[in-house]
């Protein structure tokens, strides 16, 4: 013979509204004297859909500068287009090095 036992459980949830909202995260490319203009402006356009004007003037400012933020966006986000471009520019020789730094 067998006797069958019921558990009841509470549930609480408690709301926490203290969390802050997440950080974004600058994309910021670094020029280098090997990766093309027109590489930089066609992943531009491919991976941050930039209009081809608006690729021509950023790709102008990261080689005058150094580098330019050229997205800013959530960090897994920011991560996954950083890694798209470095894998683009590796898969097409070029060295392009792309840094994620927190919105400040």
């Amino acid at each position: 013979m067998s006797t069958q036992t019921e558990t009841t459980v509470d549930v609480k949830i408690k709301v926490r509204e203290d969390i802050p909202e997440p950080v974004n995260y600058n994309v910021i490319y670094i020029n280098d004297e090997v990766t093309t203009q027109e590489f930089v402006s066609e992943t531009l356009v491919v991976v941050f859909h930039y209009d081809k004007m608006a690729a021509d003037d950023m790709t102008m400012k990261v080689h005058q500068e150094g580098s330019a933020v050229v997205a800013t966006l959530p960090f897994e986000m920011a991560e996954q287009k950083g890694i798209e471009v470095t894998m683009l520019a590796r898969n097409n020789g070029f060295p392009l090095q792309v840094k994620l730094e927190p919105e400040s």
